[in-house]
């Protein structure tokens, strides 16, 4: 499936160097997908892509993610208006995970329990407490 998306790194230093987009999805077919807000920096959420999320998310401009859950594509905000504008796409070094930055719509949030960003919870002593600003 990846394939029919994006092509493959020919060598070591073409995936760390190259020019050419080459993601190195999972043996499940996913990327890992950070959504980073473009104005703060601050994270948002940790998010799952697979070859036509990552491309939809290219062509659209907006984030695309893939539900593991659900095994099916979903276009973040869609229900909730919590659409994610890409700013920026980012690769790591090794192109395994995706970082965006996005402009988040609606009330500005991303969590679908009600918080800014999903990452709402600081581990304390060992149990988690809310704290809704990073």
């Amino acid at each position: 499936m990846t394939q029919s998306f994006f092509a493959q790194a020919e060598n070591q230093e073409a995936l760390e160097r190259g020019a050419v987009l080459t993601p190195r999805f999972d043996a499940n077919g996913l990327i890992a997908a950070i959504a980073q807000h473009a104005e703060t920096g601050e994270i948002l959420m940790l998010g799952w892509m697979n070859a036509e999320a990552l491309s939809q998310t290219l062509d659209l401009g907006e984030a695309v993610y893939f539900s593991r859950s659900r095994n099916e594509l979903w276009r973040k905000g869609a229900t909730s208006g919590q659409l994610q504008k890409i700013v920026e796409v980012r690769v790591d070094c090794d192109q395994d995970a995706v970082l965006l930055k996005v402009l988040p719509q609606g009330d500005g949030g991303a969590c679908h329990v009600g918080f800014r960003s999903c990452f709402f919870r600081v581990v304390s002593q060992g149990q988690l407490v809310e704290q809704a600003e990073a």
